[in-house]
């Protein structure tokens, strides 16, 4: 039976709050018409939340495998409805005012965050280092990184979506950052996101929160490095590199003397392994990238499709072969100033700078190959995505086709 609502409630040893949630969402039901129902999907609770939530009415979704994501993704798979909304179910939401994301759902928007900031805190509800410091900041650096202007509140549990469209962005998290996952994809893929106000409260329980401050801190903050190849990897890649080349640049030619303090090739050693870094970190974010999109947590859109070409491979073998041959050039003028001095010592200053611009660009010319290596490895995934879409659409042919021909078999029976 299709709904137009699933109320969805997380559920993890809530007997104390669980009976308070179903019935607010119940009446908010039934006092708005709505053809809904209220799902809980336990997370293997033993307090008897499952008993209560079952006699009050409510689905109970039973899900083995431990983790807040997990537990949700089992109950939106199950919900019923066309629109879900999601909150937890330690009372600390107010299941009887959903009426503002309803009404967004129905305008078309395809995720509605809650925004407690804009409805109100009330005190005690929430630690002020989260309040004031945690989530501020956190939400600063996820609008930041993935360009999602429209929310003020990224950790914000109470939140509606339209269950195809979320089924779409294939989560993956099964801890915490599901729920961040949610946000981040859906900016990414361009669904309709918009925020409406909405309240929190002290939650109910008698225990303290899952919630782990610094340890779900971390983790909201690696998830957001992971799903943002330019912040994690660009960005910084770039900022090494430019560093690099200014040092290298200044001091190649010679020794450079700033506010009475002189710079020479000591400087221009870390020059290069700065710019080495950069360089290897502008490779691994290009790459990381593609895979990103390759795993699916990227939508199939990026400007670097060149480096799945299968040309690639020897290209960047080819460019590798010339930059090692130059570092190799250098390193025989270098030997030859050392051969000069019938192999015995030389002022560091004569040739030191011959051997580190040898040196970076063997290393240099050794990276380009094994990115050229690694191209080719991406271009396997990609070859190998190209088929399964080929035979899926085959089959999908294959099945329209069959489903025609029993048609017109019909037709011709009935005439």
């Amino acid at each position: 039976m299709s709904l137009e609502l699933t109320i969805l409630m997380p559920c993890l040893n809530e007997a104390l709050t669980i009976p308070a949630c179903v019935k607010k969402a119940q009446v908010f039901l039934r006092d708005h018409q709505i053809e809904g129902e209220v799902v809980v999907a336990d997370n293997g609770s033993t307090d008897g939340s499952r008993e209560l939530a079952t006699e009050l009415g409510a689905r109970v979704v039973p899900v083995p495998v431990r983790g807040y994501g997990a537990a949700l993704a089992a109950g939106i798979e199950s919900a019923r409805g066309r629109f879900v909304i999601m909150g937890d179910s330690d009372d600390s939401y107010d299941f009887s005012a959903l009426l503002p994301f309803v009404e967004k759902l129905r305008e078309g928007y395809e995720l509605v965050m809650g925004n407690r900031f804009r409805g109100g805190i009330a005190p005690g509800a929430m630690p002020p280092s989260h309040r004031y410091f945690g989530n501020p900041m956190l939400t600063w650096v996820g609008r930041l990184f993935f360009n999602c202007k429209t929310c003020g509140d990224f950790y914000c549990g109470l939140r509606g979506f339209e269950k195809r469209a979320i089924q779409r962005l294939d989560l993956q998290s099964r801890g915490m950052e599901f729920a961040l996952e949610m946000l981040i994809k859906a900016g990414m893929n361009g669904l309709r996101i918009t925020e409406v106000p909405t309240t929190l409260s002290p939650d109910g329980r008698d225990r303290p929160p899952h919630l782990r401050s610094y340890r779900d801190g971390w983790r909201s903050l690696r998830l957001y490095l992971l799903m943002s190849p330019r912040w994690f990897f660009a960005v910084p890649g770039f900022s090494l590199l430019a560093l690099g080349a200014i040092v290298i640049g200044a001091l190649l030619s010679g020794p450079v003397s700033i506010g009475g303090v002189r710079f020479d090739y000591h400087t221009l050693i870390y020059g290069a392994a700065v710019f080495v870094l950069g360089y290897q970190a502008i490779i691994a974010g290009a790459f990381a990238k593609l895979i990103a999109v390759e795993a699916g947590l990227h939508p199939p859109v990026t400007k670097l499709w060149f480096l799945e070409s299968r040309a690639m491979f020897e290209r960047l073998l080819i460019a590798g072969g010339i930059l090692g041959a130059a570092g190799i050039v250098l390193g025989l003028f270098a030997t030859q100033q050392w051969a000069a001095a019938h192999f015995g010592n030389l002022l560091p200053a004569d040739t030191i700078r011959l051997v580190v611009c040898s040196v970076l660009l063997l290393i240099l010319g050794g990276q380009t190959a094994l990115a050229g290596c690694l191209s080719g490895m991406i271009n396997l995934l990609a070859d190998r995505r190209e088929q399964k879409t080929e035979e899926r659409v085959r089959r999908e042919r294959s099945a329209v086709s069959r489903t025609t021909d029993s048609t017109f078999t019909a037709i011709r029976s009935e005439a």
